[in-house]
């Protein structure tokens, strides 16, 4: 996933920008979503994780490839494919020449949850039901790192990090804050370097969270 903004505002995600030169219709389309019908659709892991393949430069894919990045058979995640097609995250793809499997790519250059402030109880249990989802998967991801990390090469060892640091701010301060660190981190982002990633890179989880705490 190439980001996650504060759980209490939702998740932003971003996808592979459209080739030079193609039509403008044709580019991916940011999509706010507060439809709690829609936000029910994403709370699965399986889900989630397709569609983080999907939105982050990786490209489309087929059930039966899905199927592997998930560890469900192709019929599962056939199933999952179609409910995303249903809720607007996914479409068809071009054919890939042989006809034998349906293709998926996602329409959305980004997306973010917001129930807004003033939202009804449906749709606030379906966003912090997503939310939820999305913090457990960050929690296996650092549960996964520490149980290997004596095991990794010295360099990964040492580049890890957990921190947290306790600011001072205006809530117009943290919001230039947020739009600073996404600008540092935009060059760094899977989309970004899809074609040619530097010798040695890896794919890494990296969290910015600001919540008032008092």
């Amino acid at each position: 996933m190439d980001e996650i903004n504060a759980p209490a505002r939702g998740v932003t995600e971003r996808s592979e920008a459209a080739p030079p030169g193609a039509p403008a219709e044709s580019e991916p389309r940011r999509q706010n979503i507060s439809d709690p019908e829609v936000m029910r659709a994403l709370a699965h892991p399986a889900r989630l994780t397709i569609l983080e393949h999907l939105t982050s430069g990786a490209g489309e894919i087929t059930a039966t490839e899905a199927a592997k990045l998930v560890g469900l058979s192709p019929s599962a995640t056939s199933y999952h494919l179609r409910a995303l097609a249903k809720a607007g995250m996914v479409e068809d793809a071009p054919g890939r020449g042989d006809g034998r499997e349906r293709v998926w790519r996602s329409p959305h250059k980004g997306w973010s949850i917001n129930a807004g402030q003033d939202a009804a109880p449906e749709a606030l249990a379906a966003e912090r039901a997503l939310v939820e989802l999305f913090v457990a998967r960050e929690q296996e991801r650092l549960e996964s790192w520490f149980d290997r990390s004596r095991d990794e090469p010295k360099e990964w060892f040492e580049a890890a990090f957990l921190a947290e640091s306790l600011l001072l701010v205006t809530a117009d301060e943290l919001k230039e804050l947020l739009a600073q660190v996404t600008d540092l981190l935009e060059p760094f982002k899977r989309s970004a370097r899809q074609e040619a990633p530097p010798e040695g890179t890896r794919l890494v989880s990296f969290q910015t969270r600001g919540v008032p705490i008092d």
